[in-house]
């Protein structure tokens, strides 16, 4: 009888019969075991992703590179909050939800030499707590907004990359462009398996002080989430939707999958029969 090769993995790793399940999901299932640890690579793979999902709270918006990759022909404003710096930002939520002094100068400056005052969608990528996923999706999600919007004859302002902002702060760039709907970008907070994940946020009439009951968001946008195509058609569904009830948010139920699921059953729904 042959001794084993003690310095083969196969040999003293304990296998795991859930890790045949991993290939369904990115969660921690089935990582193993290796005497009263988990294996190495196991750890080193949870420690980069923490790493990964740190830099993506951390790591500055690189403004310049993403204003370059947006649409040119609506204008762009870079904006700030006004929370000064990233430590602030964390510390009072508060400070990132409005605009500083200059950037409310900044939109009365652009509309008093703008012939047009108001707008039907303002369009506003804030960098949220993931700068990683507005770096990765935002530029391709605006492009794809912007065109379906422009095809349909909404009047688009000039989209806003706010600096340290957070969602509520989209509500009052909204309200000084004269905008009817808002949608806003913005990096959700990074998960040890999704640092990239973007979300976004849909309110009709942004104002200043409404709530998130006001909003409709959707999440989880990357690659290995709700793709881009499938975000932008839900989001086309709320935006025409929201228009002809005159309402977003919990009044503006996202129903979009149940018609398509009812059109394509067709007369085999006796109920519509």
């Amino acid at each position: 009888m042959s001794k084993k090769d003690l310095t083969h993995p196969d040999n003293f790793q304990i296998k795991n019969n859930w890790r045949k399940f991993k290939m369904f999901t990115d969660a921690r299932i089935g990582l193993g075991r290796a005497g009263s640890s988990i294996p190495t690579k196991r750890l080193l793979e949870f420690q980069m992703d923490h790493a990964n999902a740190r830099d993506a709270v951390h790591i500055p918006l690189d403004i310049a590179k993403l204003s370059s990759e947006l649409p040119q022909k609506y204008g762009i404003l870079v904006l700030e909050s006004m929370a000064l710096d990233r430590p602030i930002y964390l510390q009072k939520p508060d400070f990132g939800r409005r605009l500083n002094s200059s950037s409310v100068s900044k939109i009365d400056r652009y509309l008093e030499q703008s012939k047009q005052k108001e707008f039907s969608v303002v369009v506003v990528i804030a960098d949220g707590l993931s700068s990683t996923a507005v770096q990765k999706h935002a530029s391709m999600m605006a492009r794809l907004l912007c065109d379906s919007l422009g095809s349909k004859g909404y009047s688009i302002a000039p989209i806003c990359i706010v600096n340290q902002g957070r969602v509520a702060v989209g509500d009052e760039i909204g309200e000084l462009l004269g905008a009817d709907l808002l949608v806003l970008m913005i990096g959700e907070r990074p998960g040890l398996s999704s640092p990239d994940s973007l979300g976004i946020y849909y309110t009709y009439k942004p104002k200043v002080g409404l709530q998130d009951a006001s909003r409709n968001c959707i999440s989880n946008v990357r690659p290995e989430g709700l793709s881009f195509q499938g975000a932008i058609e839900k989001l086309i569904w709320l935006i025409d939707e929201s228009i002809r009830i005159q309402q977003s948010g919990v009044m503006l139920k996202d129903e979009s999958e149940a018609i398509d699921e009812i059109s394509d059953a067709g007369s085999k729904v006796f109920l519509l029969s």
